[in-house]
Protein backbone atom coordinates (compact mmCIF):
# COMPACT_ATOMS: atom_id res chain seq x y z
CA UNK A 1 0.00 0.00 0.00
CA UNK A 2 2.61 2.37 1.00
CA UNK A 3 1.67 6.44 1.77
CA UNK A 4 -1.40 7.50 0.35
CA UNK A 5 -0.29 10.75 -1.10
CA UNK A 6 2.93 8.76 -2.61
CA UNK A 7 0.27 6.86 -4.55
CA UNK A 8 -1.61 9.74 -5.48
CA UNK A 9 1.52 11.24 -7.17
CA UNK A 10 2.35 7.86 -9.41
CA UNK A 11 -1.93 7.56 -10.11
CA UNK A 12 -2.42 4.26 -8.01
CA UNK A 13 -5.17 6.54 -6.35
CA UNK A 14 -7.31 8.74 -8.14
CA UNK A 15 -6.95 12.72 -7.00
CA UNK A 16 -8.90 15.78 -8.44
CA UNK A 17 -5.90 17.02 -9.63
CA UNK A 18 -5.67 20.92 -10.18
CA UNK A 19 -2.27 21.99 -10.57
CA UNK A 20 1.15 20.39 -11.06
CA UNK A 21 4.80 20.69 -11.62
CA UNK A 22 7.60 18.88 -11.67
CA UNK A 23 8.33 18.79 -7.79
CA UNK A 24 4.52 19.69 -6.59
CA UNK A 25 0.93 18.45 -7.08
CA UNK A 26 -1.99 20.36 -5.80
CA UNK A 27 -5.45 18.61 -5.30
CA UNK A 28 -8.68 18.51 -3.73
CA UNK A 29 -9.17 17.19 -0.29
CA UNK A 30 -11.22 13.86 -0.26
CA UNK A 31 -12.67 14.98 2.82
CA UNK A 32 -12.63 18.62 2.35
CA UNK A 33 -13.26 20.88 5.96
CA UNK A 34 -14.39 23.80 3.39
CA UNK A 35 -15.52 24.49 -0.28
CA UNK A 36 -12.42 24.66 -2.05
CA UNK A 37 -10.39 22.86 0.40
CA UNK A 38 -6.97 21.66 -1.76
CA UNK A 39 -3.79 19.98 -0.79
CA UNK A 40 -0.52 20.92 -2.14
CA UNK A 41 2.61 18.18 -1.41
CA UNK A 42 5.88 17.37 -2.53
CA UNK A 43 5.96 14.37 -5.11
CA UNK A 44 9.07 12.79 -3.26
CA UNK A 45 7.98 11.68 0.05
CA UNK A 46 9.21 13.64 2.96
CA UNK A 47 8.15 13.26 6.82
CA UNK A 48 8.00 16.44 7.83
CA UNK A 49 9.25 20.31 6.23
CA UNK A 50 13.02 20.33 8.04
CA UNK A 51 13.84 16.77 5.73
CA UNK A 52 12.83 18.24 2.17
CA UNK A 53 15.34 19.53 -0.32
CA UNK A 54 15.91 22.89 -1.15
CA UNK A 55 14.04 22.71 -4.60
CA UNK A 56 10.90 20.83 -3.31
CA UNK A 57 10.80 23.56 -0.58
CA UNK A 58 10.86 26.61 -2.91
CA UNK A 59 8.82 24.34 -5.65
CA UNK A 60 6.09 23.16 -2.84
CA UNK A 61 5.84 27.25 -1.69
CA UNK A 62 5.86 28.61 -5.12
CA UNK A 63 2.76 25.81 -5.63
CA UNK A 64 1.06 27.37 -2.07
CA UNK A 65 1.64 30.66 -3.96
CA UNK A 66 0.18 30.24 -7.04
CA UNK A 67 -3.04 28.18 -5.66
CA UNK A 68 -4.00 30.22 -2.46
CA UNK A 69 -4.00 33.00 -5.80
CA UNK A 70 -6.47 30.47 -7.49
CA UNK A 71 -8.81 29.81 -4.55
CA UNK A 72 -9.87 33.88 -4.40
CA UNK A 73 -12.00 32.44 -6.72
CA UNK A 74 -13.82 31.08 -3.98
CA UNK A 75 -13.00 33.14 -1.03
CA UNK A 76 -10.85 36.41 -0.52
CA UNK A 77 -9.70 34.70 2.95
CA UNK A 78 -7.30 30.88 2.87
CA UNK A 79 -6.09 29.61 5.89
CA UNK A 80 -2.68 28.22 5.15
CA UNK A 81 -1.44 24.98 7.29
CA UNK A 82 1.17 22.42 7.95
CA UNK A 83 1.19 19.98 10.38
CA UNK A 84 4.25 18.92 10.97
CA UNK A 85 4.88 15.67 12.68
CA UNK A 86 2.01 13.22 14.51
CA UNK A 87 1.79 15.20 17.88
CA UNK A 88 1.03 18.35 15.78
CA UNK A 89 -2.27 16.36 14.24
CA UNK A 90 -0.46 15.20 11.30
CA UNK A 91 -2.03 12.39 10.10
CA UNK A 92 -0.53 11.41 6.69
CA UNK A 93 3.07 11.19 7.42
CA UNK A 94 4.27 12.72 4.03
CA UNK A 95 4.57 16.90 4.12
CA UNK A 96 1.42 18.58 2.62
CA UNK A 97 -0.26 21.75 3.06
CA UNK A 98 -3.52 22.63 3.76
CA UNK A 99 -5.48 25.65 1.88
CA UNK A 100 -8.98 26.10 3.51
CA UNK A 101 -11.17 28.83 1.62
CA UNK A 102 -12.49 30.68 5.42
CA UNK A 103 -15.63 32.62 5.79
CA UNK A 104 -16.86 34.26 8.50
CA UNK A 105 -19.77 32.06 9.12
CA UNK A 106 -17.83 28.60 8.54
CA UNK A 107 -17.36 28.09 12.28
CA UNK A 108 -13.82 27.76 12.77
CA UNK A 109 -11.52 30.47 14.74
CA UNK A 110 -8.12 31.65 14.66
CA UNK A 111 -5.16 29.57 15.24
CA UNK A 112 -5.18 30.34 19.04
CA UNK A 113 -8.45 29.07 19.47
CA UNK A 114 -7.58 25.72 18.90
CA UNK A 115 -5.88 25.92 22.07
CA UNK A 116 -6.98 25.18 25.44
CA UNK A 117 -4.41 24.46 27.57
CA UNK A 118 -2.09 27.38 26.81
CA UNK A 119 0.99 27.75 29.12
CA UNK A 120 2.03 31.34 30.77
CA UNK A 121 5.78 32.03 30.48
CA UNK A 122 7.46 34.84 31.86
CA UNK A 123 10.19 36.24 30.25
CA UNK A 124 12.94 34.08 31.64
CA UNK A 125 11.12 31.68 30.40
CA UNK A 126 11.27 32.63 27.13
CA UNK A 127 14.66 33.71 26.85
CA UNK A 128 15.59 30.23 27.87
CA UNK A 129 13.38 29.04 24.55
CA UNK A 130 15.50 31.43 22.48
CA UNK A 131 18.21 30.36 23.79
CA UNK A 132 17.66 26.50 23.14
CA UNK A 133 16.25 27.38 19.53
CA UNK A 134 19.08 29.49 18.37
CA UNK A 135 21.49 27.32 19.54
CA UNK A 136 20.35 24.86 17.44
Amino acid sequence: MGCIFCNIVNGTIPAKKLYETQNSLAFLDAFPLARGHTLVIPKNHYDKVQQMSKQDNLDLFETVQVMAGRLESISSSVLIAIHNGKESGQEVPHVHVHLIPRSTSDGAGPVHSMFSKRPSLDENELEKIAKIIQNK
